[in-house]
């Protein structure tokens, strides 16, 4: 969504500030639209200036639309990564035909379309699928992409919209925060909350009622009846914060809340410190994060994926921008956790 003007209803929510261009008589939506479909605009100053006005806070709403099978993921115990979108700049899409275009599998599109909704933890935690952060993204050939190619420019391909995207920072999982969503739109446009996130629980509480029955069936492996659906599969990535020095399981519960995971609520203390941890290492010199791994092998999913890092590596792509490989674990260089901290 693109305004002009100061006095803008617009971005009245400080967490999701609208994209802003300066339209003018010499530079209009359409030639804006158009630039940043062009990587001759990559390093283009205006439309930079207009990119970095979609700013992620502490709290922005993310979204990132899956399909059917994604969200089987989800349910088992996937955690955000990969491309993603401020969910008010998607606000304006509720046809599930329009939505599924911006999917990342690659699958094809389905009636329903879905989607993963959460508040950002910290802006860090987001980066420009483009330079300088992912500078060879753009470049991959058509051959080894899956989903629609990368621009550079920081937009999303698209005929007549103009949708700033984003990628967790080095194609990180991200630990979930409380209360993210699984999202259904129906024809019509009706959005459909499926299940929610309870993090204490590490699983997800079915909200949508039996008349949305019909919508669950869609999703492979899942029971439609299940109230409560548990984890399996422990994530990659997770929350730790202190209090008084001590060290502790946490929760972040964007804006303003971070919190000791615990069952009990009386003992959902406020953390002094907040850091998320993840195994990296280093594979025939390319940085990757450890997603799991066991006494013989260990899988890898590329930080910075570009043409030099599929040539050692050989990763394969799982979804848009997102390349895994199984390497030795006697192989790994600079095997290590990586804790990235949160200003609180």
């Amino acid at each position: 969504m693109t305004v002009t003007g100061e006095d803008s209803e617009l971005g009245a929510d400080p967490l999701d500030p609208p994209l802003m261009a300066p339209l003018r008589r010499d530079l209009t939506w359409q030639q804006v639209q158009s630039m940043s479909q062009s990587a001759a605009y990559r390093d283009d100053p205006t439309l930079r200036r207009i990119r970095q006005t979609a700013a992620v806070r502490r709290g922005t709403r993310m979204v990132k639309i899956l399909s059917p099978a994604q969200v089987a993921g989800h349910l088992g115990g996937w955690l955000p990564y990969g491309f993603c979108y401020r969910a008010c700049d998607l606000a304006h899409l509720s046809d599930p035909a329009r939505l599924t275009l911006l999917r990342t599998d690659g699958a094809a599109g389905e009636r329903v379309a879905f989607a993963l909704r959460w508040r950002a933890t910290d802006a860090m935690d987001y980066e420009l699928p483009g330079g300088p952060a992912q500078p060879g993204l753009a470049a991959l050939p058509g051959h080894s992409r899956v989903g629609a190619m990368v621009l550079g420019t920081g937009f999303t391909p698209s005929t007549d919209e103009l949708i700033p995207e984003y990628v967790t920072a080095g194609f990180a999982d991200l630990p979930l925060p409380a209360n993210a969503q699984l999202l259904a739109y129906v024809p019509g446009g009706d959005e459909v909350v499926l299940y929610t996130y309870q993090p204490e629980q590490h699983g997800w509480l079915r909200l949508a009622g039996p008349r949305w029955r019909g919508v669950l069936d869609e999703l492979p492996g899942v029971s439609p009846d299940r109230e409560y659906v548990p984890c399996t599969t422990p994530g990659s990535a997770r929350l730790v914060g202190t209090i008084d020095g001590q060290e502790y399981e946490a929760v972040a519960d964007p804006p303003g809340e971070f919190r000791v995971r615990a069952l009990t609520r009386a003992a959902r203390y406020p953390v002094q410190t907040l850091s998320r941890r993840a195994e990296q290492a280093l594979w025939r010199g390319v940085p990757c994060w450890v997603l799991q791994r066991d006494e013989t092998w260990a899988r890898l999913r590329l930080l910075r994926p570009d043409v030099e890092a599929l040539g050692a590596t050989g990763a394969r792509c799982y979804e848009r921008g997102v390349y895994e490989a199984w390497a030795p674990v006697d192989e790994l260089v600079d095997h290590h956790i990586a804790e990235l901290a949160y200003r609180l």
